[in-house]
C-alpha cells in the first residue's frame, strides 16, 4: 500500500522522474506504461473502465501496475508475502517443489467476492477471467484506477495490493527458494521449474547461472507455435539455503 501512495504523492515526484530518465548508455526513458497485452483484454466491446485515478504530479494517470513476491529468512523461519501471480517455491531436500504462494486471479472465489463487493465485475474473455473486462490479476501494486472506492479499506478494493503471507519453519535439508514472475509459470509448473534449477546446481553451477538457465528453458522457440507462451517478460531469483551452501 505504501507503494501505491508513492505513485500519487508529490513528495515522491522526483523519485519517479528519476526512474523515467534515460539510463546511462540506454536507448531512452523508462516510461510508466500499461501491462503487456497478455494481461489485458483486447479492445473493442469491453465494458468501460472505472473513472480515472488521481493524477501524478506530472499530470499523467498512474495506470501501470506490477505484481510482487517477497521472501525473508529469519533464523530458521521463512516468511513469504505475495500479491499477484508471481510465485515463490521451496525446493526441499528431496527436490520436491513446495508451493509458498497462490496466484491471485479474478475467478478465485474469495477474489471474485471482493471484486463484486467493491462494485467491480469479473468477465471471462477467451477463457481468461478478467477484472472489469480488462485486468487478468486481482491483486497488484499500482493499477490505481481499480482502487477508487473511498468507502472501502485498501484491502477491500476491486484490485488490492494486500499480500497473502505464508510462514513456514525451514527443515534442515531444504535446498533453495525460487521466486519468479508469471512469464516463467506460463511455461513450466512449479516442479518442472525446480527440476531445471536443481539439475544445474547439482552440476556445480551458481544460483545465478541456474536462474539464467531456467529463463532460457522458458523462452519460446516459435511464438506462433506456443501461442505466446514463453514470450512474456521473465524474472527469476534462486536463493540457496544453508544446506545447499555447504
Amino acid at each position: 500500500h505504501a507503494m501505491d501512495d508513492k505513485l500519487v504523492s508529490a513528495d515522491h515526484a522526483a523519485e519517479l522522474a528519476a526512474l523515467r530518465a534515460p539510463p546511462r548508455g540506454g536507448a531512452g526513458p523508462l516510461a510508466l506504461v500499461p501491462r503487456p497485452d497478455e494481461n489485458r483484454a483486447p479492445t473493442g466491446n469491453s465494458p468501460p473502465a472505472p473513472p480515472p485515478p488521481p493524477a501524478l504530479p506530472s499530470g499523467e494517470p498512474p495506470t501501470a501496475g506490477c505484481t510482487a513476491v517477497v521472501a525473508a529468512v529469519v533464523r530458521a523461519t521463512l516468511v513469504v508475502a505475495n500479491a499477484g501471480d508471481s510465485r515463490a517455491v521451496l525446493a526441499d531436500g528431496d527436490g520436491v517443489a513446495v508451493p509458498l504462494s497462490d496466484d491471485h486471479k479474478p475467478g478465485a472465489p474469495g477474489e471474485s467476492a471482493r471484486i463484486h463487493a467493491a462494485g467491480g465485475f469479473v468477465s471471462c474473455i477467451g477463457g481468461v477471467t478478467r477484472v472489469n473486462g480488462n485486468l487478468s490479476l486481482s491483486r497488484a501494486i499500482g493499477d490505481l484506477q481499480y482502487k477508487q472506492n473511498g468507502a472501502l479499506g485498501r484491502h477491500e478494493q476491486v484490485v488490492t495490493a494486500q499480500p497473502d503471507v505464508v510462514v513456514r519453519a525451514l527443515a534442515p535439508g531444504d535446498a533453495f527458494l525460487l521466486l519468479a514472475c508469471d512469464g516463467v509459470w506460463d511455461v513450466l509448473d512449479r516442479q518442472a521449474a525446480v527440476d531445471v534449477v536443481r539439475e544445474r546446481l547439482d552440476a556445480g553451477e551458481t544460483a545465478a547461472a541456474a536462474a539464467a538457465a531456467l529463463l532460457d528453458a522458458c523462452l519460446s522457440p516459435d511464438p506462433r507455435a506456443t501461442r505466446g507462451a514463453g514470450c512474456d517478460n521473465m524474472t527469476a531469483l534462486v536463493v540457496l539455503l544453508p544446506s545447499r551452501r555447504r
